[in-house]
């Protein structure tokens, strides 16, 4: 089987239980590190789908970034070939912008536990249907994006009024993390880059997050696994 391509943005964002799923369903996951060695080529033929994860920079920051221009491209040639996308937080934002989309700070940022609303269109959605009308979801985000041109919105909150959509049959993003483990939220919380963001905000509590995790992480997985395999079978006509 053909794997399914990972860019990754950061040492410390990987795919989590995503990468569990993908084993599952027989497929193996292969890390393109952006942050160190970016690849000069992606050809959509090799691979039978593309996530692209999520990272602490702003998808115009592409002079001391250049491989978010890069990755723009990519994920251009993977919809062109109609390689299912999933794209998670900077991820979505890039594929947002990637369709046209306008990416900018939100006046607040979500750190957290956050509840989001489905859609009416997320009922019939054959990846979203299984969150339900209020899931409660694992959120680190400043920016947000507007819904790209012919793309369906899926979810939404009160501080970020689009929190996922599908674009065509097989491209998703998601602002928010289904996929983190424990061990990623504490790394998370530890980075240094991500301590210094999370004190200068009076109002995110990172011993708060912590306290939550036995309570809102198994539920969470528990959809996220349902959503995640239902990308996965999206990718096997592309093994």
């Amino acid at each position: 089987m053909k794997p399914i391509a990972a860019f990754r943005q950061v040492e410390h964002e990987g795919l989590g239980t995503l990468a569990e799923i993908f084993a599952a369903a027989g497929f193996e996951c292969r890390y393109y590190d952006m942050f160190a060695a970016p690849p000069t080529r992606f050809d959509p033929a090799e691979h039978s789908g593309l996530v692209v994860l999520g990272g602490p920079m702003n998808v115009d920051e592409t002079n001391r970034y250049p491989h978010l221009a890069l990755q723009r491209q990519f994920i251009q040639q993977a919809l062109d070939a109609e390689l299912p996308v999933l794209g998670i937080c900077l991820g979505a934002q890039l594929l947002a912008s990637t369709l046209g989309a306008e990416v900018r700070p939100r006046p607040t940022k979500e750190i957290g536990w956050y509840t989001v609303d489905t859609s009416a269109a997320a009922a019939d959605d054959r990846l979203f249907r299984h969150l339900g009308s209020q899931p409660t979801v694992f959120q680190w985000h400043g920016d947000g994006f507007t819904l790209p041109a012919g793309a369906v919105s899926l979810a939404s909150s009160p501080l970020c009024p689009q929190q996922a959509f599908r674009y065509g049959q097989s491209a998703y993003a998601l602002q928010f993390h289904l996929e983190v483990t424990e061990t990623m939220v504490e790394r998370w919380l530890t980075e240094p880059g991500n301590c210094a963001e999370v004190s200068g905000l009076s109002y995110i509590n990172a011993e708060e997050i912590r306290h939550r995790l036995p309570d809102e992480l198994p539920p969470m997985h528990a959809l996220g696994r349902k959503l995640f395999a239902e990308f996965a079978t999206l990718c096997q006509p592309h093994a």
